[in-house]
């Protein structure tokens, strides 16, 4: 399985939604709380290309974006695939 990290905010729903999806697919992840770190916020952004919504969304170093983006994956069945690779 390919390492899978995230950027989260305390408490966001979204986050939790987005973790929630992941961990029914029996994948591990990495939980990056960026929301009070100023580094890891900024970090994010870079990798995220501007993004700084919560969460944002590594697989495999690709990113997939926010919740919205993870289900959309999921939906479009493009999700497992790349869990599997």
């Amino acid at each position: 399985m390919p390492k899978i990290e995230i950027y989260t905010k305390a408490f966001c729903p979204f986050c939790i939604r987005a973790k929630s999806l992941l961990k029914s697919k029996g994948a591990s992840f990495i939980d990056i709380p960026a929301w009070m770190d100023g580094d890891k916020r900024a970090e994010m952004r870079k990798r995220a290309n501007g993004g700084n919504t919560f969460p944002q969304i590594f697989i495999g170093g690709k990113h997939i974006g926010g919740c919205d983006d993870l289900f959309a994956l999921e939906r479009a069945g493009g999700l497992d695939p790349l869990l599997q690779s």
